[in-house]
């Protein structure tokens, strides 16, 4: 069990994704996504290991939610500022955490 003062630690925020390409480099089938944030926290970017069940072009315009203050990591050359939240399948394959709806940019999860 952890206090309800450790999950006010970690910021959650929604982002929509402005670009998407093949990250050739990842292990796994993954993309190199740029999350824009809104005015506070701007662009960053991320790898997702997503290309089974999306393609580039699905993910663009895509509202996403991740956890925007992790230290970067790099991931085969590439420094992920971010990480974007999923679930897995029925078939392992993971499903990008969206809102129900529409939400402005750099909101926070709460």
């Amino acid at each position: 069990m952890i206090q309800f003062s450790d999950f006010e630690k970690v910021d959650i925020r929604v982002g929509r994704i402005v670009e998407a390409t093949v990250f050739e480099r990842a292990r796994r089938p993954s993309f190199k996504v740029c999350v824009d944030f809104g005015p506070e926290l701007g662009l960053k970017w991320s790898s997702a290991g997503v290309r089974e069940p999306y393609t580039a072009e699905e993910l663009v315009g895509m509202q996403v939610l991740a956890v925007v203050n992790f230290e970067p990591r790099n991931i085969a050359g590439f420094m992920s500022e971010v990480l974007v939240l999923g679930l897995p399948d029925a078939a392992g394959r993971v499903v990008l955490i969206t809102p129900e709806r529409e939400v402005p940019f750099g909101g926070k999860l709460f």
